[in-house]
């Protein structure tokens, strides 16, 4: 095999692994505060907001630690350890306590930060500049793909081949990664103030509040309007299914558009601008307003139209698009920007995106459906804004190199 199908073949297992894990763990979210909802008549007393919240707020803080743990251990077996946890906490819903149902939730918030940490060196290390894009692309459309697996996902990890070194100055070796990486906690916190990480600081923290919005608050919704049906609940799964093709298409289509990036970056996101902003007028339009806090019973309130469930699938589907719309473009501009210190950057981005769904999570226990959509549009506006002006410094960056070496 050679070194460029080895790499490819690294990303393509990376991506199955997270695949495996996650379609598992982000259904488990979708339904989560539904399910605890019903758990909550019996001695079991909780909320799937609050977990989630703990579990990204852990997460965020883990952030400053896991490069560390990733160069100790190395990528394979932190994700495969973090992976188990992840298999923990949705195992423990056979037979939830309240106690334990929290404290495993800190304890995968620990495991996600290194998880994410190790996958982005990975994808670093098996990419190069023009491959990059590419790969973020095959990265992304395979994770969401629809799978119930998840401790397969762990296990794949080690098939994951060690590439071999090459002379080109473009590619980073593993080596010169874990030298780079050594100081990781202090790196991530240098790369944090940089004017590229704190322009694309705001882009991320969108992605963090929309995170939250599709994987846990629109299921919850959708499931608690009682002018759906009777099997509303059922709804969730589908609403779903439709945000992962959305991922899917979005993923496979831009990501593989990075491989030729005649025009950059910016139509893809504004393009993802535009879905979210869509989505976001239907769902307003469609979804009642007390749906996030309705009770276990559901809402006998409607929106401003006679609610449809077409149309909150097809938000659905808009959200998931619109989702892999910045996230391919985001891990393209920050692999290719801080692709020297891909660990750390990749720290920073999900230690930024997080604790802005820690945030989402914990407001989304007690603010109705407007206000949320409110707070989505301004972040996603002010979002975008920043990442043009992200990406017009790196594609200027990348000129005056251009220039310099001829």
């Amino acid at each position: 095999m050679s070194p460029e199908w080895k790499k490819l073949f690294n990303i393509i297992i990376l991506g199955l692994g997270f695949m495996f894990m996650f379609t598992a763990f982000q259904t488990c979210g979708n339904i989560e505060q539904t399910v605890i909802k019903s758990f909550n008549s019996t001695e079991f007393h909780g909320s799937g907001y609050t977990s989630m919240a703990i579990i990204y707020g852990v997460f965020s803080a883990s952030n400053l630690i896991a490069p560390s743990v990733v160069t100790l251990i190395g990528p394979q077996l932190s994700m495969f350890f973090s992976g188990l946890l992840y298999s923990g906490y949705i195992a423990m819903f056979i037979y939830p306590y309240t106690w334990s149902f929290y404290t495993v939730s800190v304890l995968v918030g620990i495991g996600a930060a290194v998880l994410w940490t190790a996958q982005g060196n990975v994808l670093a290390i098996n990419s190069s500049d023009n491959t990059i894009g590419r790969n973020s692309g095959i990265f992304w459309t395979v994770f969401i793909s629809l799978t119930v697996i998840s401790l397969v996902g762990c296990f794949l990890f080690f098939l994951i081949r060690k590439p071999e070194p090459e002379s080109s100055s473009s590619d980073m070796s593993e080596s010169q990664l874990h030298a780079e990486s050594s100081d990781g906690s202090s790196t991530a916190c240098k790369m944090f103030v940089t004017k590229e990480m704190l322009l694309l600081s705001v882009s991320i923290g969108y992605t963090g509040l929309e995170l939250t919005f599709y994987s846990g608050v629109y299921g919850t919704c959708i499931g608690a309007m009682t002018q759906f049906g009777k099997d509303a609940k059922g709804l969730i799964g589908i609403s779903g299914i439709c945000i992962g093709i959305g991922e899917i298409l979005g993923g496979g289509v831009f990501g593989m558009l990075n491989k030729n990036n005649r025009f950059g970056r910016n139509p893809v996101v504004l393009l993802g601008l535009i879905t979210h902003f869509l989505a976001f007028y239907l769902i307003f339009l469609n979804i009642a307003s007390d749906a996030p806090v309705a009770p276990e019973e559901g809402t006998n309130l409607q929106g401003y139209i006679t609610p449809s469930l077409w149309v909150a699938l097809l938000c659905s589907f808009l959200l998931g698009l619109g989702d892999s719309c910045f996230n391919t473009q985001l891990l393209s501009i920050i692999g290719f920007t801080f692709r020297n210190n891909s660990a750390p950057a990749f720290a920073v981005f999900k230690f930024i995106q997080s604790i802005m769904a820690a945030i989402a999570f914990f407001y989304s226990n007690f603010l109705h459906l407007q206000w949320q959509l409110l707070i989505l549009v301004v972040a996603g506006f002010l979002g975008s804004i920043t990442f043009f002006m992200a990406e017009h410094k790196v594609e200027s960056s990348r000129r005056d190199s251009d220039y310099d070496s001829i």
